[in-house]
C-alpha cells in the first residue's frame, strides 16, 4: 500500500535553534504566509529543518536548486530522511546540449545537438508518475522545472491499464505500446522499450528499472509478472498494471490532425509576410523545413525539434505559458463570489516549494526567459522556425510565481527579492556541532607609509598560511581573475608552499583530483594551499580549511559584494580554528556589512555555546580516494579489465571496455553520484575517440 504521509526517520533530534526555526516556519505555513525565509548559516542543518517542516505540513514538496550537483546532494539527503516516501530527482536530461541557433552576422546556422542521459530521463518519468499517483512526494529539481514538459492531463489520460485475465490480442497490445511511443527491440531493454517473443511481451516502463512481463494465452493476458531487469529474479505478480507513456509530449491522433491544420495556417501567414518583405530565401527555407516536420508528425507523431510546435500541438493560445513540472503537482479548488454575485472556481497550488540557496536560484529562474527569447528571435526572423516557436520557452518569473504555492527560501545570504516578499525571516544561526563563524581581520594591501615588517598582502598571506599549514590546516587565497590565480599559485611554489589553482576552466576530472589532493594535504601526497576565484564561494565542503585570505577585498563588485564575501567567509566555518583576513586599503560598504553580519552571528553562537557548555569540534569527514569513486560498484572481472592498458587491447577488447564503462556510468547516475559519472563520461569519449582513430588508420 502506498504511504499517504511523510515519515521522517533520523537518529538525530532538532537542536540548537532548529526547534525554534521549525516551529516558526510551520506556524507561518498554517497561518497562510505565502513567502518565508530560513536564514541559515553554512552547516546549521537547513535541510534537516526543511525535512521536519515537510513531515509536519504533509504536502507534496518541490525543492529547487541552482545546479545539478547541489540538487543531487539534496535528493540524497531527503532520500535518507524519508526512506519510505517518494523522493525524486528532476533535472535536464542532457549530458550535452547545444541549442539550435542562427548567427545572422556570419550567416551561421547551428543545428541542435544533444546527448540525452537515459537514466536521468527515467528519473524524470519517475517524478511525474509519482506526482500523478500519490501525495507523499518530494521532487528535487534544477531550473529545468520551469521548461515545457507536455500536458499532465494528456500524459495521465494516455496511460494504459492491463489486467491479468484481460481479453486482448497480442497485436492490440503491441499497437497500444507503439501509440505511446514505446520502441520495439530484439536487444537489451532500456526504459521506454519493449520486446515481443512468442507468447511473452517484456516491457521496461520509462520510470522504472524493472521488467514487466505479459504472459499471453489464446484469450489474452494470462499473467503479469515483474522481474528484476538484471538478475531476472521475480519481484511481484500483478493483478493489474498501469503503464504510462514513454514520452512526456503526448498528442492523440485527432489532436495531431487539428494541430497540423493550425501549423499549416501559420506557415501560410508567415510565408506571405516574408514574400511581402522580399525575404524569398527565408520563405523557401521555412517552407521546406516545416513541410518536412509536418510529414513526420503525421506519419509517426514525432519529429526532431517537435518542442517548437508545442503550442499548436497542445492547443494553447499565442503567448500563453507552457505546461511544466509545476503543473504535475496537485492543485486545490476554492470557490469565491464575484462582484455580480456569481460563484467563481479558482485553482491554487496545493504543494510546498523550497528554494535552496535562493540568493542564486531566484535570479537564475528570473533570467531564463530573456536568454531563450533572444535566440528564438533570430531563428524566427531568418526562416528557421515559425513564430509559434516563441512559446516553446521557460516560464517568465511572474508565471512561475503564479504556479507555486507557499514558499520557503533557504540561504545564508537572502537576496533583495526574499527580503521584500517574505512575511518573516527565520534565523538559524546555531550549528549543532557548536562551530562558530570564523574570526575576521582586515589588513592593508600595501602599507603606506610602510609599517615595520609588513610587506604587503601577498607576503603577509604567505606568512599566515605557513602558520596554519604547520599546524596541520589548509589555506585558500581568493583572487579577482583566473590569470591572477594561476600566477599566484606559481609564485607561492617558489616561496616554499605546495599550491595549486582552481577555476571554471578546469575540467571535471582534474577539479575532483585537485580538491581531493587539497583535502589530503602535503603530508599525504597532496598540497596545502588552493588559489581560486568565484567558484570557491558556494558548495565546497572542506573541513580541513582553517584560513582564507581574500585578496583585494576592497575592489567593490560582484566578486567582492556583501553576499560573495559572506559566502566566502562561511567556507572557513567548518573548522574550529577557522579565520579570515580581508586584505583592503579601504573598508567598502560590502566589507562593512559582511563583517558586521558575521560578527553578529559569531557573538550569538559563542553566547549559546557558553550557556550550554558546548566545546566546538572540527567536522571530521572521510577523504575518499578518487580511485575509490571511479571503481564504485565494479565487479572483480571488470577490475581485471582495468589492469590492462587500453593501448594493449584489440578492437574487440576496447569495445568490451566501452560497454563496461557505459554500465558503470549508468550505475553512478542511478546513485546520483554525478562526479563519478562525469569522469566515466570523459573516459567513454576518449575510448570512442580511440576507436575512431583506429578506424581511420585501417581505411588508410
Amino acid at each position: 500500500m502506498i504511504p499517504s504521509k511523510f515519515n521522517l526517520i533520523s537518529p538525530f533530534k532538532p537542536s540548537g535553534d532548529q526547534p525554534q526555526a521549525i516551529k516558526e516556519l510551520i506556524a507561518g505555513l498554517k497561518a497562510g504566509d505565502r513567502f518565508q525565509t530560513l536564514l541559515g548559516v553554512t552547516g546549521s542543518g537547513k535541510t534537516f529543518t526543511s525535512a521536519n517542516v515537510i513531515a509536519t505540513i504533509n504536502k507534496p514538496t518541490l525543492v529547487i536548486a541552482h545546479n545539478k550537483t547541489l540538487a543531487a546532494q539534496l535528493a540524497e539527503e531527503y532520500k535518507t530522511l524519508f526512506p519510505n516516501n517518494a523522493v525524486h530527482y528532476f533535472v535536464s536530461y542532457y549530458d550535452y546540449y547545444q541549442p539550435e541557433a542562427y548567427i545572422a552576422s556570419s550567416d551561421t546556422y547551428i543545428e541542435k545537438d544533444a546527448s540525452i542521459n537515459e537514466e536521468i530521463e527515467r528519473l524524470r518519468h519517475a517524478s511525474t508518475q509519482s506526482l500523478l499517483t500519490r501525495r507523499d512526494v518530494i521532487v528535487v529539481a534544477s531550473v529545468s522545472c520551469i521548461y515545457g514538459l507536455g500536458s499532465p492531463a494528456e500524459y495521465l489520460a494516455s496511460h494504459l491499464r492491463f489486467q491479468s485475465g484481460q481479453k486482448i490480442s497480442r497485436q492490440e497490445i503491441l499497437t497500444s505500446l507503439i501509440n505511446l511511443y514505446y520502441e520495439r527491440t530484439i536487444a537489451d531493454l532500456k526504459p521506454g522499450m519493449f520486446r515481443a517473443l512468442g507468447n511473452s511481451i517484456e516491457i521496461m516502463p520509462p520510470g522504472e528499472r524493472e521488467l514487466i512481463n505479459f504472459q499471453l494465452n489464446n484469450d489474452g493476458i494470462a499473467e503479469i509478472i515483474e522481474y528484476d531487469a538484471i538478475t531476472r529474479v521475480e519481484r511481484a505478480r500483478h493483478q493489474q498494471y498501469f503503464l504510462f507513456p514513454a514520452k512526456h509530449f503526448i498528442t492523440s491522433a485527432s489532436e495531431r490532425e487539428r494541430a497540423i491544420k493550425v501549423i499549416k495556417t501559420e506557415l501560410e501567414e508567415q510565408l506571405a509576410k516574408f514574400i511581402a518583405e522580399g525575404k524569398l530565401l527565408e520563405a523557401e527555407r521555412l517552407k521546406r523545413r516545416t513541410n518536412y516536420d509536418l510529414a513526420l508528425i503525421r506519419e509517426i507523431g514525432y519529429c526532431n525539434g517537435i518542442e517548437n510546435y508545442s503550442r499548436p500541438l497542445s492547443g494553447r493560445k499565442p503567448g500563453s505559458p507552457p505546461e511544466t513540472l509545476l503543473d504535475y503537482f496537485p492543485k486545490k479548488r476554492r470557490s469565491t463570489r464575484t462582484g455580480r454575485g456569481q460563484t467563481q472556481i479558482i485553482e491554487e497550488a496545493d504543494f510546498l516549494t523550497i528554494i535552496d540557496e535562493s540568493h542564486v536560484t531566484v535570479p537564475q529562474i528570473g533570467g531564463m526567459y530573456a536568454g531563450d527569447a533572444s535566440r528564438k528571435k533570430s531563428l524566427v526572423e531568418n526562416g528557421f522556425r515559425l513564430p509559434s516557436a516563441y512559446d516553446n520557452r521557460p516560464l517568465r518569473f511572474p508565471e512561475f510565481e503564479a504556479r507555486i504555492g507557499q514558499v520557503i527560501f533557504t540561504s545564508a545570504t537572502p537576496g533583495q527579492y526574499e527580503g521584500e516578499n517574505s512575511t518573516k525571516i527565520v534565523e538559524q544561526i546555531i550549528r549543532p556541532t557548536g562551530l562558530v563563524d570564523p574570526a575576521i581581520e582586515v589588513r592593508p594591501i600595501l602599507s603606506t607609509p610602510p609599517e615595520a615588517g609588513y610587506r604587503g598582502q601577498i607576503k603577509d598571506f604567505i606568512a599566515e598560511a605557513k602558520k596554519d599549514i604547520s599546524a596541520g590546516g589548509r589555506v585558500i587565497a581568493t583572487t579577482l581573475t583566473k590569470k591572477m590565480a594561476e600566477d599566484l599559485s606559481e609564485y607561492l611554489k617558489t616561496e616554499g608552499l605546495k599550491a595549486e589553482y582552481l577555476h571554471s576552466e578546469i575540467k571535471t576530472l582534474e577539479r575532483i583530483k585537485i580538491l581531493t589532493a587539497f583535502r589530503q594535504g602535503s603530508k599525504n601526497g597532496g598540497f596545502d594551499c588552493l588559489v581560486g576565484v568565484n567558484l570557491l564561494r558556494e558548495g565546497l565542503d572542506l573541513p580541513e580549511l582553517s584560513f582564507i585570505g581574500i585578496l583585494d577585498a576592497d575592489k567593490e563588485g560582484f566578486l567582492r559584494s556583501e553576499v560573495a564575501l559572506i559566502q566566502t567567509i562561511g567556507r572557513a566555518a567548518r573548522n574550529v580554528a577557522g579565520r579570515v583576513i580581508l586584505y583592503a586599503d579601504n573598508v567598502t560598504g560590502s566589507m562593512k556589512r559582511a563583517i558586521e553580519e558575521t560578527n553578529r552571528r559569531r557573538d550569538k553562537q559563542l553566547a549559546y555555546n557558553k550557556k550550554h557548555h558546548i566545546s566546538p569540534q572540527t567536522i571530521i569527514k572521510k577523504i575518499s580516494d578518487l580511485t575509490e569513486g571511479m571503481n564504485l560498484g565494479r565487479a572483480e572481472a571488470t577490475a581485471e579489465l582495468f589492469k590492462i592498458e587500453t593501448a594493449g587491447l584489440d578492437k574487440r577488447g576496447i569495445k568490451k571496455l566501452l560497454k563496461v564503462k557505459e554500465k558503470e556510468m549508468s550505475s553512478a547516475v542511478r546513485e546520483l553520484d554525478f562526479e563519478t559519472a562525469a569522469i566515466l563520461r570523459d573516459e567513454i569519449k576518449a575510448i570512442l575517440h580511440k576507436l575512431e582513430v583506429d578506424q581511420v588508420r585501417l581505411t588508410k
